[in-house]
């Protein structure tokens, strides 16, 4: 199965428990220490996400083990694929969650304070002359996630547009020059540029003005008490403080950027 920072990075952290967040129990921070555990719910098969096989565990793995040692207690991990899964799975944090706090209201679901700035950018080759939406031609296409937002965005402004199901598969062809451009997140262009250090791709600040393809994110919690709330709050604050979320952003090829 391929990863994608969209569908499973932001999956995970947003849509994925609009569905199930109301059948899951509160959980206190009492609980969560007399149990010595925290639940974390992550895709087994989503680098540079989350993994469950091989040396890299994922970046949410990583901030959830640090922020679990913060707290005292050690990390389960429960694997899901989809929101059915993840309803009866008995998880308490989910990583990368979008800070939208209307959103987060309707389902019962609680953030922590934000530790990152996530968005859409445009991805292009090292040899490209393209600096801004202006400089895409008639002749060039962009790569898009279909049905997203920034395909609409792209359409809207008459620029030529490739449907792809999965980021990775956009980037791939974005390196093989099938495509100018592709319009995906930082984080999927940091991965590829890891993987792929001879040939990489670099970043254009396409979308930066528009709030809609801009966002924060932070640690997800299903139904926290006001106690379990503001200990993950400053243990978040102090993983920022000592750079350990800085460093495991870096060792996936991604560049952590400070929340607005």
């Amino acid at each position: 199965m391929k990863a994608s920072a969209l569908t499973m990075g932001l999956a995970l952290g947003a849509g994925l428990w609009l569905s199930s967040a109301d059948s899951a129990p509160a959980r206190s921070l009492q609980s969560v220490t007399d149990g010595g555990t925290i639940t974390l719910c992550a895709h087994p098969n989503a680098l540079p996400y989350a993994s469950r096989r091989g040396e890299l565990p994922g970046l949410q793995v990583e901030i959830a083990e640090a922020l679990a040692a913060r707290l005292g207690v050690s990390l389960n991990r429960n694997w899901v694929f989809n929101s059915y899964q993840f309803r009866r799975a008995g998880c308490d944090i989910v990583l990368d969650a979008i800070g939208d706090k209307g959103a987060l209201s309707e389902v019962g679901l609680r953030s922590s304070r934000p530790y990152h700035r996530s968005g859409v950018t445009l991805a292009v080759r090292a040899d490209s002359t393209v600096a801004a939406l202006a400089d895409l031609g008639k002749d060039h296409r962009v790569g898009v996630q279909v049905g997203s937002l920034a395909s609409m965005r792209l359409a809207k402004d008459g620029i030529a547009t490739s449907p792809f199901g999965f980021e990775d598969d956009m980037l791939d062809a974005l390196g093989k020059g099938e495509i100018a451009a592709a319009a995906v997140t930082p984080g999927a262009v940091g991965w590829f540029n890891r993987q792929h250090p001879d040939t990489p791709l670099k970043q254009v600040a396409a979308f930066d003005g528009d709030p809609d393809l801009n966002w924060n994110v932070g640690v997800g919690m299903l139904g926290p008490d006001d106690r379990l709330r503001q200990s993950i709050d400053t243990a978040i604050e102090a993983l920022l403080a000592e750079g350990t979320i800085a460093k495991v952003y870096a060792r996936y090829g991604l560049a952590l950027k400070p929340p607005e």
